[in-house]
């Protein structure tokens, strides 16, 4: 499935929600740049920078000395294959939600967390909304750079909208019929 026509870039807001708090910003989010600008790794800022995957795929070998600062961000059409093992080197992985209706990011942050061994920070950054937050989090995502009008501070109790769930996840291995001893 393609990404939305004239899908927009994720912003980078000042602060995110990280583990049920919310925190200064403290990565630069660089959105994918037109094939006129060239990007390289001398010509990067320092400090903390999430790249777009192509981008990343690029430079990688030039940035293993900064592997600590270099996140990357996965667009909506880009699977968690592409980072396959590689995930596991990462201190941030941001998965891009274009639109509300876009879940391939669910999928994408239970695969890395699941089948590639991920465990840094998996961080929404997007149009996903807020009533989603406790899905995100049950798919193993750690960290959200929201974009709506809401306060941060009010989108914690989100987090936690259900007390329990029928299903297995990443935060409940077990679905409830075995937590309960029905089977």
């Amino acid at each position: 499935m393609p990404k939305p026509a004239n899908s927009p870039q994720p912003e980078n807001p000042a602060q995110v929600i990280i583990d049920g708090a919310v925190i200064e910003n403290a990565w630069r989010l660089l959105p994918q740049a037109d094939d006129d600008v060239e990007i390289t790794a001398d010509s990067l800022a320092p400090g903390n920078v999430i790249l777009p995957y192509k981008l990343w795929r690029s430079l990688r070998d030039d940035l293993a000395e900064r592997a600590h600062e270099i996140g990357v961000w996965l667009d909506s059409d880009e699977s968690a294959e592409l980072l396959g093992e590689d995930a596991k080197s990462l201190p941030l992985i941001a998965v891009h939600f274009p639109a509300f209706a876009d879940g391939r990011g669910f999928s994408t942050g239970r695969l890395l967390r699941e089948r590639y061994g991920f465990e840094g920070e998996l961080r929404a950054v997007g149009a996903f909304m807020r009533d989603q937050l406790t899905y995100l989090r049950r798919c193993g995502f750690n960290a959200y750079a929201y974009e709506g009008q809401q306060p941060l501070a009010g989108l914690l109790e989100s987090l936690r909208d259900f007390s329990d769930s029928y299903q297995a996840a990443l935060d409940q291995p077990l679905p409830l019929f075995r937590r309960r001893g029905l089977a």
